[in-house]
């Protein structure tokens, strides 16, 4: 995903009291790269959420071109934000530049460690990434079985891959064929609402 080297946590005005924060912690696909914040997945969900009587406050934490090393240099900074919910997006720039998958599988238990240490009450889950096809087989289905092995292991939730039925269709894409349109983006945010929901039902509302 492309580097701009700005961090950002995006939220828009304060909840009302009882309202449960999600935060969506990943990379460009997270922030939305080329689309107004208002159209990124996370704040779609929030209207999800809204329209189905379920309402939550969403935190866009997404940072273009951050890797799973990166996002654990971060975390600790994010994680001032108190959150009910942290949904972890974190691997498609490994992905890209053919970074080891165990050392992302490491970095992504770090991630989950941090969030459990520094928000002990928060909810966690991890959104499924994929490789692209061109690094070859053996790769590719080594960096899938990452994510169920890590939400096996530390016993989370694992959400659909974000890019399912996007990824590779050009109509759904911007022109760089890696970041979704804004009918890709819609996309997207159906496949994770269907996982989330359920998570998102059972946040404490008192």
């Amino acid at each position: 995903m492309t580097k701009d080297n700005t961090s950002t946590v995006k939220s828009a005005s304060s909840p009302p009291a009882g309202t449960p924060v999600v935060l969506f912690f990943g990379t460009s696909l997270t922030a939305g790269y080329g689309l107004d914040p208002s159209q990124a997945f996370p704040a779609l969900i929030e209207k999800k959420a809204r329209d189905e009587g379920i309402p939550i406050k969403v935190v866009n934490a997404g940072l273009s071109g951050e890797t799973t090393a990166g996002a654990v240099r971060r975390i600790d900074w994010v994680l001032r934000t108190p959150a009910d919910l942290v949904v972890i997006e974190g691997g498609a720039n490994d992905a890209l530049r053919g970074l080891p998958p165990e050392a992302a599988k490491s970095n992504l238990e770090r991630l989950i460690s941090a969030v459990r240490s520094k928000q002990p009450k928060a909810r966690i889950a991890l959104i499924q990434m994929e490789a692209p096809p061109n690094y070859g087989r053996a790769y590719t289905q080594n960096f899938r079985s990452i994510y169920s092995e890590v939400a096996r292991k530390e016993n989370i939730p694992l959400l659909p891959f974000l890019l399912d039925g996007v990824a590779g269709i050009p109509r759904l894409n911007q022109a760089d064929g890696i970041h979704p349109n804004l009918t890709g983006e819609r996309i997207v945010a159906d496949n994770l609402w269907r996982g989330l929901k359920p998570i998102v039902a059972r946040l404490d509302r008192g």
